[in-house]
């Protein structure tokens, strides 16, 4: 009997030999590299950044945050070790007790069940295998993780481990648990936390602190009782975590910059470059955005929009509830506000009780306010967008008890009704010198709408345009001082039905006048004069050197007045090459993208102004697309001759240059003259125009053009110095009419003024180097032409060299010209 229970326990274990051997030879030689975990790319989202490096948005459905396992406090390791696997630092990667008892269990109720489960095992399953519970998996598991121990130390094993772990939320891995339900890095988790994150593993749905905080409470307590039992915590350390209420909240990722227009704009950007993997490949995304500028351009577009909203009158509650027969409290408000989300700082709130000039107001989180008469008097009725009813003399004039509204912190600190406007607006500021976005709005609130009017939206820019086309007139031949005459007119345009009778928009006619003081005062019949005198085509040629499509703009003479619809970011583009000195520049919003270790896989190299360069790129840049321009006497003579079509004859171009920076040089594509002599015209609309409420700005170096179109559904205001070129436009997205009084100069221009205030802080006052081939002339200002001896009304004039205007008949006086600094300094301030 001895004999064959000897022989069967050998033949038994020859027999596990065996079966061990051959599952190993079977196994094995399929199982993966195991040193591919040494590189193993961890999902990690997108995030998108400012050029300061603060976070502006985060895409993908996983959110992860890799840390080192130097970097994981030893109390967070034990907690995870303590819930997880106590004997993790002892075995070989396999707990056999544990598949012991799995073993048994199966024997013993017939179920397979996830028992002896290991770390190491966890971390095969997750890299290498699915999720199915079965005998072959298992097997495969076990395998693995046997070969991960043999390769890999303890402590990459665990950080594997700390980084893979789904736990609930969203959140893969310890770092984004910290952020997820604390807003914390992990080294900022007290002993509580911990052991609430180190219990998610198990169940991270069904024991999460967010969805089921009693169980999660059980699953901490665990935790914690393990931790203790196994020697991690003393009894004090025990008592304390143990009793601790549970801190846990739902946090977003930590937005630094508030720029959602900006953010779907590059994370399309990057989709369409790198496709779907760029959600999880860890892309680090750093834009042109500049931090101050981007809070600079919210508030701006905000304060101008809810100016104009309160300028139309109040539109009444948004609902109402009924507190009678009885008001109910606090809960019941609170319930009534769930369904109304704060939008830009507009707060939906439920007025409780109305006093003679005093709203009383509850507000979820905060409990009742007081709405003094300050924020309540502006409250008239809106009727139209040209009308409002009675100034009110009591807020029930205003206001009921049960209705909805919105409320807001005023500048003084208290509360005032506001509305979520219905109008709309963007904003667009970028660096001349290279097209960098240094700050892009493209609506009141993203939340409310995603359509980017900054970038997608196609409005006429009005008078805003009328700046190219006095370009294209001093390229023709006509100087500041040509006298074009503002008076009734009419035309039959091919591109217009019927005829048309433009206007100025004060429905007055001053005559013969300066082209100076015509765009200073945004005259539009001395704007169509010209082109109908320069021909529509030629025009069209020179507006190409701004960059602007021919194709996309009408052929026709309301082209003056800017009916050819654009984005904001078109315009701002445009009018780059104005502050810049003449030079084509290409926008981006994109510096480079990193990879998670930190390598470069793209940085922008942008054109670049070189002006130091200028005379040296001039020889191998490619020359200006050929532009045909009628000179004043050719198309005085023959109005009516066919225009030669732009850009006959040009020719391909050549590789551009490059600066001593090693960026590519941006090519010049309107001369300097033509450019500095605009720019002082449009100097003098921020100085005696359209756009003089810029002046409390401070400043002389700032020049602009308001612009409004037909009905005011659209107003505009572009400006700019050599540092900084900003676009601002308000309108419906409807094409609604503004009102009769909001011109650019009213709606658009005090979001720039605001804006600008902050983005050219600590910048000095600067205009572009004046070119060469410019004199300054005095001119009488009633005909344009030199003053003489009896001229009264003299002022300079700057003129390229050579179209300075003849002496009056009259006068028979000699030109007045000077070209010394002293001369250009009496000019600048004639001007």
């Amino acid at each position: 009997m001895l004999r064959f229970l000897v022989t069967m326990m050998v033949t038994l274990a020859v027999a596990i030999i065996i079966a061990g051997a051959a599952l190993t030879a079977y196994v094995v030689p399929g199982l993966p590299d195991i040193e591919t975990l040494r590189d193993v790319q961890m999902q990690v989202p997108l995030h998108i950044y400012t050029s300061d490096g603060s976070l502006i948005a985060e895409f993908g459905e996983k959110r992860r945050d890799p840390i080192n396992i130097a970097d994981v406090p030893p109390l967070l390791v034990k907690a995870f070790v303590a819930a997880e696997d106590d004997r993790f630092f002892q075995h070989p990667g396999v707990d056999w007790q544990g598949i012991a008892r799995a073993a048994l269990n199966l024997a013993i109720t017939g179920e397979k069940t996830q028992g002896g489960s290991t770390i190491t095992m966890q971390v095969a399953r997750n890299f290498f295998l699915s999720r199915e519970k079965s005998y072959v998996r298992k097997l495969n598991e076990i395998f693995l993780a046997l070969k991960i121990e043999q390769e890999l130390s303890k402590d990459e094993i665990m950080e594997l481990y700390l980084n893979k772990i789904y736990l609930g939320q969203r959140a893969y891995g310890i770092g984004a648990a910290a952020r997820v339900y604390y807003g914390a890095s992990v080294g900022e988790l007290n002993l509580a936390q911990m052991a609430m994150i180190a219990g998610l593993p198990k169940a991270p749905s069904t024991t999460n602190p967010i969805t089921s905080l009693p169980r999660a409470m059980q699953r901490r307590e665990y935790v914690l009782r393990r931790m203790l039992d196994l020697g991690f915590l003393k009894d004090a350390e025990y008592q304390a975590a143990s009793t601790a209420p549970s801190t846990a909240s739902l946090h977003a990722a930590d937005i630094d910059v508030e720029a959602p227009y900006v953010a779907e704009a590059v994370r399309k950007e990057i989709i369409d470059r790198f496709g779907e993997p760029a959600y999880e490949a860890g892309y680090r995304v750093f834009t042109t955005i500049r931090n101050r500028n981007q809070l600079a351009a919210n508030q701006a577009l905000r304060k101008a929009l809810l100016d104009y909203d309160e300028r139309h009158g109040f539109r009444g509650a948004e609902r109402h509830f009924d507190l009678q027969p009885a008001p109910g409290g606090p809960e019941q408000w609170a319930a009534w506000l769930e369904g109304f989300e704060t939008i830009a700082g507009q707060r939906p709130a439920l007025v409780t009780q109305i006093s003679d000039q005093t709203a009383t107001v509850f507000l979820s989180g905060d409990g009742t306010m007081e709405v003094p008469w300050t924020g309540l008097q502006w409250a008239r009725k809106h009727v139209s967008e040209n009308q409002r009813g009675p100034a009110p003399k009591t807020a029930g004039e205003i206001l009921q008890p049960g209705d909805v509204i919105r409320v807001r912190t005023a500048e003084d600190g208290t509360w005032r009704l506001s509305q979520l406007p219905a109008v709309e607006g963007a904003l667009v500021s970028m660096r001349p010198d290279d097209g960098a976005v240094y700050a892009l709005v493209g609506g009141f609130d993203f939340a409310r709408s995603k359509f980017n009017r900054a970038l997608q939206a196609q409005r006429q820019p009005g008078s805003s345009f009328k700046p190219f086309i006095y370009s294209a007139a001093l390229e023709s031949g006509f100087t500041a001082a040509s006298m074009v005459n503002d008076a009734p007119v009419v035309f039959d345009d091919a591109g217009i039905e019927d005829s048309w009778r433009p206007e100025n928009y004060s429905g007055k006619y001053y005559g013969p006048t300066r082209l100076r003081e015509a765009l200073t005062h945004s005259r539009n019949l001395v704007s169509i004069r010209l082109m109908h005198t320069m021909g529509v085509a030629p025009v069209i040629g020179h507006l190409a050197r701004f960059g602007f499509d021919p194709a996309s703009l009408p052929h026709s003479l309301s082209l003056a007045l800017g009916t050819g619809a654009m984005t904001p970011f078109k315009l701002a583009t445009a009018y780059c090459v104005f502050a810049n000195g003449g030079f084509r520049i290409e926008p981006f919003l994109i510096d480079r993208i990193e990879a998670l270790d930190g390598r470069i896989l793209y940085k922008a190299v942008p054109l670049t102004v070189c002006r130091e360069c200028e005379q040296e790129s001039a020889a191998s840049a490619p020359a200006a697309e050929p532009v045909a321009v009628q000179t004043v006497a050719a198309a005085t003579a023959d109005a009516r001759a066919p225009p030669q079509e732009p850009g006959a004859g040009s020719t391909a171009p050549s590789p551009l240059p490059v600066a001593p920076s090693g960026l590519p040089i941006a090519p010049r594509t309107v001369d300097a003259e033509n450019i500095w002599i605009m720019n002082s015209m449009t100097r003098d609309v921020i100085r005696f125009g359209t756009g003089r409420r810029a002046l409390e700005l401070n400043r002389s170096d700032l020049s602009g053009k308001t612009g409004t179109t037909n009905d005011q559904r659209d107003a505009w205001f572009a400006g700019f110095n050599p540092a900084i070129t900003t676009v601002a436009w308000v309108g419906f997205d409807m094409f609604d009419p503004l009102g009769g009084l909001e011109t650019g100069s009213r709606a658009a221009l005090p979001m720039w003024i605001d804006y600008m205030r902050v983005a050219l802080e600590d910048i000095p006052e600067q205009i572009l180097p004046r070119p060469p081939g410019l004199v300054n002339v005095r001119i009488d200002s009633r005909t344009g032409a030199t003053a003489g001896a009896g001229s009264s009304d003299v002022v300079f004039e700057v003129f390229r060299a050579g179209t300075a205007p003849a002496a009056s008949a009259a006068d028979g006086a000699t030109p007045a010209v000077g070209t010394d600094p002293e001369s250009r300094d009496s000019a600048e301030q004639l001007f």
